[in-house]
């Protein structure tokens, strides 16, 4: 009878696996998405098209060679990456993000732009010291260690331009202020002495 019973469930599992797969991939999905905010302390934020615009013109104004080697730190999605591939495109635009979950994604959003590659991994421990420019849109948390970090790789003058959490202390050369509850862009020129 037992047999029957075990039998009778595993019939019904494999006729409903398939209604169980795209299920399991949510659930995987949200728990690695949960797991690296809770790792990294920033959870992966799409910007805004007008968060992107202003990043852009920031950028634009920053006078940056033609060529130029665009980092964004903790790339996310994508969205930013491939606004700048738009925006600069005889310049190399590297993202590099963390979380699987969007790492994967932005790796398949980005395949038809040749300017653009998106690493896996933590930036912290990447080499960027030849960066022309730096953005970034993370939170509060890592600021200071993003900072130091920039300290030590960055060439002075390398502009950065950081979405919605500004680099405290430090002078700010340009901004463009959102309205409402969008973020606000800066612009630095670093090492961006502090003030």
């Amino acid at each position: 009878m037992a047999d029957k019973k075990w039998n009778e469930v595993i019939a019904y599992t494999m006729l409903d696996l398939p209604s169980l797969i795209p299920m399991i991939m949510a659930v995987s999905l949200c728990l690695s998405i949960l797991l690296f905010h809770g790792l990294t302390g920033v959870p992966p934020v799409p910007s805004s098209s007008a968060e992107i615009a202003d990043v852009v013109e920031l950028l634009r104004n920053a006078d940056l060679p033609k060529r130029a080697i665009i980092y964004e730190l903790g790339s996310g999605w994508g969205s930013m990456a491939i606004a700048l591939a738009r925006a600069f495109p005889d310049a190399e635009i590297r993202g590099i993000e963390i979380s699987p979950a969007p790492y994967l994604l932005s790796k398949l959003r980005v395949r038809r732009f040749e300017n653009v590659t998106i690493r896996w991994g933590n930036f912290f421990d990447h080499d960027v010291s030849d960066a022309d420019a730096v953005t970034c849109y993370l939170m509060i948390k890592p600021m200071p260690k993003v900072s130091s970090f920039l300290d030590h790789m960055l060439k002075d003058g390398t502009p950065v331009v950081s979405l919605t959490f500004w680099f405290r202390d430090r002078r700010v050369d340009a901004s463009r202020e959102g309205p409402g509850l969008r973020g606000g862009a800066a612009l630095y020129y670093w090492p961006a002495r502090k003030v």
